[in-house]
């Protein structure tokens, strides 16, 4: 998971895939939306990555435009609907119609249930939930309604047995793979598709920001996989891109998980010793997060 040899992203997709299209990437400014806003990048995409904050995204922006990609940056807040709404405004203003938008943006903290303050769940289902819905309807009423229609992935997560020391984002994730039903069905019309995809364990930058004394539990998270590793954001990205590409294109309101066998996982039937799994690793400029370096 070191950064690879490569001075070029290694799609599995063809060059040029997305050339003449404008993707928009929330949270682009680090981890898998970092990941993701490359591959696009790489295949020919004109990608427009968002966060909160500018010297993050002039970071990722600095990269994509080293490996000769094009991209722009807006730094507002996806949880405030008039900075979603004049956001949008401007970026359709700069570059067209948008063809891809890709809900990264979201963000928890580890808590038991009964200390999640009123505030903190609120602030948690706004990340992963409020923020993804203004952002779809803006994209949707601004641009794909108008322009012939184009395509959304949301981001949820392995939350369908619960989502045990956090439950505000387990909630939020829950409501988006709803959300993502009810847009795909309502939106066809326009020829407009949304689906999910469900991360499960990931070695991404976000690990790092759970504090250390998560660690010990972060470490042990492979020994729960059928697959015994943790996925790498490549792994994510890859088939954001393929929901985002016409080979997609009879494919809307699902979810679908990217979990290395978490969902499949039977804890009374003991597993056989094995090797971790194979894994695709095409990202060059991928980053082992702190807390696995070592680990």
């Amino acid at each position: 998971m070191s950064t690879a040899a490569s001075s070029q992203y290694d799609s599995i997709f063809r060059p040029g895939l997305f050339k003449g299209q404008v993707h928009v990437v929330t949270g682009g400014g680090s981890g898998i939306g970092r990941c993701t806003a490359h591959e696009l990048a790489a295949l020919g995409a004109t990608v427009v990555i968002t966060g909160r904050t500018q010297e993050k995204l002039d970071k990722v922006a600095a990269e994509i435009r080293e490996d000769g990609g094009l991209v722009d940056t807006a730094a507002f807040d996806i949880r405030d609907e008039e900075q979603v709404k004049a956001a949008v405004s401007r970026i359709v203003a700069d570059h067209g119609r948008i063809h891809g938008l890709v809900n990264n943006a979201g963000g928890q903290f580890p808590s038991p249930m009964e200390m999640i303050s009123k505030r903190g769940f609120e602030a948690v289902v706004a990340n992963n939930l409020t923020g993804g819905f203004l952002m779809a309807r803006e994209v949707f009423n601004q641009s794909m309604s108008k322009h012939g229609g184009g395509a959304i992935v949301n981001m949820a997560a392995d939350m369908w047995n619960g989502m045990a020391g956090m439950a505000h984002s387990g909630a939020a994730r829950a409501g988006m793979v709803n959300l993502t039903k009810t847009a795909a069905f309502e939106w066809a019309r326009a020829h407009v598709r949304v689906n999910a995809v469900a991360p499960g364990w990931v070695a991404s930058s976000g690990m790092d920001s759970y504090g250390p004394a998560m660690a010990p539990m972060i470490l042990s998270l492979k020994d729960n996989l059928p697959m015994k590793r943790l996925g790498l954001e490549a792994e994510i990205s890859s088939v954001i891109c393929f929901l985002l590409s016409p080979g997609a294109a009879f494919v809307t309101g699902v979810t679908v998980a990217i979990d290395g066998g978490a969902g499949v996982n039977n804890p009374v039937w003991p597993k056989a010793p094995h090797e971790p799994a194979p894994n695709y690793n095409g990202f060059h400029r991928a980053q082992t997060p702190k807390v696995l370096q070592g680990g």
